[in-house]
C-alpha cells in the first residue's frame, strides 16, 4: 500500500482537496480526503507543497508508430502508403514498448496515450490506447478493446495519391473513396449478419465494427469544410465519431456545438507548413470553453511531442482558456473520449492508480513532474539531471 499525503490533490471530478491524502492498494485508488487514517506498514510519499493530478492523458498521438527519427528512410511506421484505404492496418503492430518517445511523455507525468497510423490514407487503420509502464513485451501496456479507426480528408491523402495520378486526387475524390469503402463493408456486414454464405474479405472485415457503430473513428481534418465533410459521411453512415485537430473549427462553433462532436484540438505551435493550418490559432481552446463547448481534448501529435504537451496547454491558459478546463483537457475529457472513464482520467476510489506529482503547477514551464504512479506501482521518480 502507498499513502500520498499531505499533497494539493486535483481530483478533477470533486474538487481540489489542500493537504489531502490519497490510499493505493491493488492497483486501485482506495481512498481519498482530509484526514485519512493512514494503515500501519503503508509506504508514505509525502507531496507536501506538491500538485498531485490524475496521470495525464494525450488522446492523440504517433508514439512508436512513427518512431525516431521517423523522417528517415525506413524507420518510420505510421503510414502505410500503398493504398488511400488499409483498414486492415493494427497500430499494435508497431507499438513498440522500448520507444524512447514513452520514456519522455512518462517524465512529463503522462500515464496513458493513444497512438496509431498516420493521416496518409482515407482510412488508415486502427490504433490503440495503451499505459505508459517500463515493459519489454506490448501485451503488457496495451489495453484491451481499445482499438479505433483511423480516417482522414484534406490534404494529406490528396498529396499521397494525387501526385501518383492516382484517386484521391481531390477532396471530391476522398469523400469519394470513403464512402465506397463504408458502402462496401455495411453491405459485406449485413450479409454477415443475415448469415449468407460470403466470401470472407480480411480488409472489410476490419470496417464491420466501424459500420456497426461499435468501433469509433478517428477523423483527421483541419480545414471548416472538412470538418464539416467529416460529420456529414459519419452521419450518412451512423458512425461513431471524432474530429481530430478541428484546426479551423473557431469558424464553425455553432455548428460543432448542435452536433455535440467530440473534438481532440492541436497540435497549438504548427507552423504554416501547408494550406490547411494556416488557420492556426492558440486561442481555439478558449474560443470552444467561451461558446460552451467543453468536450474537447487537447493532443501534441507528433511522436516525440507528447512531453511537450504541458507547454501547448499552458499556452491555451496564456490566450484565455480557463485552468480547471485545461487540466480537464488532458485527464477526464481523453479520458471518455477514448471510452476509458470508467478507470482513468480522475482522482476517484476505483479507478486505476495512475497519478502524476508536479512541483508545481502542472502546466508551468517552470514546473517538473517529479514522480509518475502507474496502476498503483511507481515507474518513474525524477532524478538529478533527469531531462
Amino acid at each position: 500500500m502507498i499513502a500520498i499525503t499531505h499533497g494539493k490533490l486535483l481530483t478533477v471530478a470533486n474538487g481540489t482537496i489542500e493537504d489531502g491524502t490519497l490510499l493505493i492498494d491493488n492497483g486501485k485508488i482506495t481512498a481519498i480526503g482530509k484526514d485519512i487514517a493512514i494503515p500501519q506498514g503503508a509506504e508514505i510519499l509525502n507531496a507536501s507543497g506538491k500538485w498531485v493530478t490524475p496521470g495525464l492523458i494525450d488522446a492523440h498521438t504517433h508514439i512508436s508508430t512513427f518512431n525516431e527519427p521517423h523522417w528517415m528512410p525506413h524507420i518510420g511506421d505510421g503510414n502505410e502508403v500503398t493504398s488511400p484505404v488499409t483498414a486492415q492496418i493494427r497500430g499494435i503492430d508497431a507499438l513498440n514498448p522500448f520507444d524512447m518517445a514513452i520514456g519522455a511523455a512518462r517524465s512529463a507525468g503522462f500515464t496513458t496515450c493513444y497512438t496509431g497510423p498516420g493521416s496518409a490514407n482515407v482510412i488508415g487503420g486502427t490504433g490503440l490506447s495503451f499505459k505508459l509502464k517500463n515493459a519489454a513485451t506490448v501485451q503488457e501496456i496495451a489495453i484491451e478493446g481499445s482499438e479505433m479507426m483511423k480516417m482522414a480528408l484534406g490534404e494529406n491523402p490528396k498529396r499521397c495519391y494525387g501526385s501518383e495520378k492516382k484517386m484521391p486526387m481531390t477532396r471530391m475524390g476522398t469523400g469519394a473513396v470513403l464512402r465506397k469503402a463504408l458502402f462496401d463493408a455495411k453491405q459485406y456486414s449485413d450479409a454477415l449478419a443475415a448469415g449468407k454464405d460470403v466470401k470472407r474479405d480480411f480488409d472489410l472485415e476490419a470496417l464491420v465494427p466501424v459500420v456497426r457503430g461499435e468501433m469509433r473513428c478517428r477523423i483527421h481534418c483541419h480545414r471548416a469544410d472538412d470538418i464539416v465533410t467529416a460529420i456529414r459521411i459519419a452521419e450518412e453512415f451512423s458512425l461513431d465519431y471524432t474530429i481530430e485537430h478541428c484546426t479551423e473549427g473557431y469558424k464553425i462553433l455553432d455548428f460543432l456545438k448542435a452536433k455535440k462532436a467530440k473534438v481532440v484540438i492541436g497540435p497549438l505551435l504548427m507552423g504554416p507548413q501547408k494550406f490547411e493550418i494556416w488557420g492556426c490559432r492558440q486561442d481555439t481552446p478558449a474560443v470552444f470553453e467561451k461558446a460552451g463547448i467543453e468536450d474537447f481534448c487537447l493532443m501534441a501529435d507528433d511522436s516525440s511531442a507528447t512531453k511537450w504537451l504541458p507547454v501547448h496547454v499552458g499556452i491555451a491558459m496564456r490566450n484565455g482558456l480557463s485552468f480547471e478546463q485545461a487540466l480537464k483537457c488532458v485527464t477526464i475529457n481523453p479520458a471518455k473520449l477514448l471510452k476509458l472513464d470508467d478507470r482513468i482520467g480522475s482522482l476517484e476510489v476505483g479507478k486505476d492508480a495512475d497519478i502524476a506529482i508536479f512541483n508545481g503547477m502542472p502546466f508551468s514551464n517552470l514546473t517538473l513532474c517529479e514522480q509518475v504512479i502507474i496502476d498503483g506501482k511507481p515507474e518513474f521518480v525524477r532524478q538529478e539531471g533527469d531531462l
